[in-house]
């Protein structure tokens, strides 16, 4: 198997993509974390407590949140 490399030797454009993918997952965690602050528990898909933890796993938690999590505007529950 091949050894991982460190930080000191990613070339820059590694650098560059390691930094923009972490920047994307965190914005995603912070959008479906303020969205399930601002959301009534009617609104969403099970439990909010679930989807809070959920959207701690990197890209699928928040992903899954925003597509099966929250209910559609006019859904009758």
């Amino acid at each position: 198997m091949a050894k991982k490399k460190t930080w000191t030797e990613m070339s820059p454009a590694a650098k560059a993509g390691t930094i923009a993918a972490g920047i994307v997952n965190l914005s995603l965690l912070v959008a479906a974390q303020r969205d399930l602050s601002k959301r009534p528990a009617s609104m969403i898909n099970g439990p909010k407590a679930a989807w809070r933890a959920a959207s701690f796993i990197n890209f699928i938690g928040p992903v899954g949140y925003f597509t099966f999590g929250r209910k559609k505007p006019g859904a009758v529950t």
